[in-house]
C-alpha cells in the first residue's frame, strides 16, 4: 500500500472513486502474471535448473507463505509433504518387500507390492518379476533331511561357570558358551544353513472324514540352502545358576525387543544380548537369508522354578524362605510378565515348547507322575506362555525305541492328549526324522561342551558327529576346563543329556 498511497499524495485526489477502478485493474493484473509465473514454474521446473526440486524429487511451490515471496516462509505446502511421504512409502513398501524375500518368502513379498499404492510404479513391477524369476529357481528341500541343533543357556561369563566349584562338571558338559553360539552361527551360515520352524517341516492337514493327519513340509529355498531347526532347553534361568556366569531372567526392552538380563559383580543388572534369543535376534537383522520366513528358535521350558526367570509356580506361595528373602514378592506380576515376553517371543519368530514341568524323563517315570507332570505343565505354564504342540524331552529321553510310535500306548496317549503332536528327543545321528499319521518326531543334535570336545582331533580324530556343520577346531572355547567330563559323571543341579550320544 505504501507505492499506491505515495501516488494518490502526488495527485493530490479528492474522492476514492477516482482511483479505486484502476487499482483493481493493477491488482487483477498482478495476480494474473503470478498465477502465470506458478503455473508456468510448476510445470516447467526441470527446465528452472532444479533450483525449486527437493532432493526426495517433489516439487516445492514457487510461493510460500502470504508475503507472495519465493521460498521466503522455509515450510512446505500440504501436497508438498504428501508428495514426499509417498516418496518414502515407495521406498518403505520396496524395502520391506526386500527384506522378505530375503527371508525366502517371494510370495509374500510379491503380493505386497502387487497390493501397495505402487503397484503401477516401474520400480514396483521390476521388482515383482525380480521375485518371481528367483522363485522359479527354488528347490524343495527334503524334509526327512532337516538336521535340529540344539543348546542350553549360553554361559556368558567362564571365570564363573568354570570355577571349580560343584556344578562346573555339568555346565562343561551341557552349555555352550556365547563366543562359541556367535562362532556356530556364523559357521552354519557361511555353509549356507538356514533356520526353520518345526511347523515349516511339518503340518497337520485336515482329511475328508474331519481328522487331522501329519504332512511334510513345503519348504523352498535355493540351490545349496540347507534347511535345520534350533531349539534351547530350559528357558528358565534356575535359581541354582545365579551367580555362576549365566543370564538371570528374560525382559522386553524399550525397543519391544526381547532381551536378557545380567548381574554384574557389583550388583547392578544389564540388560542386552546374554542368551541366545537376542544373539539369534541380532544375527538375523544382519544375515536375515539365515532366517525362513522370519523362522527363530524353539524355546522349552519347565515350570518348577518359573518361566524365564519369573518365579510363577505356585509352591512360591508357600516357601517362606523365599518370602523371606523376597519380602516385595508379586506372584501375579511374575505372572503377567512371562505372558508379556512370551507373546513377544511368538510375535518375534520363536516357537514355544514343553520340556515337561518338572525335568522329568518321560520313559523312565510312572505313568501317574508322567500324567501329573503333563497336567501341572498345563496348568502353570502354559497357561501362561499359550498353547503349544511341542515337547522336547528332557535327559534326551523317549517313550519308545526308534520304531514308529505305537499310538495306542499309554506315554503316548497321556501326551497326545495333552496337544503334543511334535515330538523330539535326542540323537547325535545327523538326521533322524519321523513321520507318523498322529505326530512328527524328530532327533536333536546337542552342540554342547561334551559333543564339542569328544568331536577335537586331540581328543578323537575319528569323530565326525560336527563336520557338517562347523569346524570344531575352530569353534571349542579354549577357556574350557578340560578333559571335558564323559557322560555318567557324576554332576549336581544340572540336567544331563545322556541318550544318544
Amino acid at each position: 500500500m505504501s507505492q499506491f498511497n505515495n501516488r494518490r499524495s502526488r495527485r493530490r485526489p479528492t474522492a476514492s472513486s477516482l482511483w479505486s477502478v484502476p487499482f483493481l485493474a493493477g491488482t487483477l493484473i498482478v495476480l494474473c502474471i503470478a498465477a502465470g509465473i506458478l503455473f508456468f514454474v510448476k510445470k516447467n521446473d526441470s527446465a528452472l535448473g532444479g533450483k525449486i526440486e527437493k532432493e526426495t524429487g517433489a516439487a516445492e511451490s514457487a510461493f510460500s507463505g502470504e508475503s507472495g515471496v519465493a521460498g521466503e516462509s522455509g515450510e512446505e505446502s500440504a501436497a508438498d509433504h504428501e508428495s514426499a511421504e509417498n516418496a518414502n512409502d515407495l521406498e518403505g513398501v520396496l524395502a520391506a518387500a526386500d527384506r522378505k524375500a530375503k527371508m525366502y518368502d517371494y510370495d509374500g513379498a510379491i503380493a505386497d507390492l502387487k497390493a501397495s499404492a505402487f503397484a503401477d510404479d516401474e520400480q514396483v513391477t521390476k521388482a515383482v518379476e525380480g521375485y518371481e524369476q528367483t522363485k522359479s529357481t527354488l528347490v524343495r528341500q527334503d524334509t526327512s533331511k532337516v538336521t535340529h541343533v540344539f543348546f542350553h543357556t549360553l554361559v556368558v561369563d567362564s571365570s564363573k561357570a568354570f570355577d571349580g566349584d560343584s556344578r562346573e562338571a555339568g555346565y562343561n558338559q551341557v552349555m555352550t558358551t556365547i563366543p562359541e553360539f556367535k562362532k556356530i552361527l556364523q559357521q552354519m551360515y557361511d555353509r549356507g544353513f538356514v533356520l526353520v520352524r518345526l511347523h515349516d517341516v511339518a503340518y497337520e492337514e485336515k482329511q475328508a472324514d474331519g481328522s487331522m493327519k501329519m504332512k511334510p513340509g513345503d519348504i523352498m529355498l535355493p540351490e545349496g540352502k540347507k534347511a535345520f531347526v534350533m531349539s534351547q532347553d530350559d528357558v528358565c534361568y534356575y535359581e541354582y545358576m545365579t551367580g555362576d556366569g549365566f543370564a538371570t531372567k528374560m525382559v522386553i526392552d524399550e525397543d519391544g525387543k526381547p532381551k536378557c538380563e545380567y548381574q554384574k559383580d557389583d550388583g547392578t543388572v544389564d540388560v542386552g544380548d546374554y542368551d541366545l534369543v537376542p544373539i539369534l535376534d541380532q544375527f538375523i537383522e544382519e544375515h536375515p537369508d539365515f532366517s525362513y520366513r522370519g523362522a527363530k528358535a524353539c524355546l522349552a521350558f519347565t515350570g518348577y522354578n518359573g518361566v524365564l526367570g519369573y518365579r510363577t509356580d505356585d509352591a512360591y506361595l508357600t516357601n517362606e524362605k523365599f518370602l523371606a528373602a523376597h519380602p516385595d514378592f508379586d506372584m501375579e506380576k511374575e505372572k503377567q510378565s512371562v505372558r508379556d515376553v512370551a507373546e513377544c517371543l511368538r510375535k518375534d519368530g520363536y516357537e514355544l515348547a514343553s520340556h515337561t514341568w518338572g525335568h522329568r524323563n518321560v520313559g523312565a517315570i510312572s505313568l501317574a507322575d508322567l500324567q501329573t507332570d503333563t497336567d501341572k505343565w498345563a496348568n502353570r505354564v502354559e497357561s501362561l506362555i499359550g498353547k503349544s504342540d511341542i515337547i522336547l524331552f528332557p535327559f534326551g529321553a523317549d517313550i519308545a525305541d526308534w520304531h514308529p510310535y505305537n499310538t495306542a500306548d499309554d506315554r503316548y496317549q497321556i501326551l497326545y492328549k495333552a496337544g503334543f503332536r511334535y515330538i523330539c528327543n535326542v540323537d547325535s545321528n545327523q538326521y533322524f526324522v519321523q513321520y507318523g499319521d498322529d505326530y512328527f518326531r524328530q532327533g536333536r543334535r546337542n552342540l554342547d561342551g561334551y559333543r564339542m570336545y569328544y568331536d577335537l582331533p586331540e581328543s578323537n580324530p575319528t569323530k565326525s558327529h560336527l563336520d557338517d556343520l562347523f569346524d570344531v577346531n575352530e569353534v571349542f572355547d579354549r577357556s574350557r576346563p578340560t578333559p571335558v567330563p564323559p557322560m555318567g559323571h557324576e554332576t549336581k543341579g544340572v540336567g544331563n543329556v545322556t541318550a544318544g550320544h
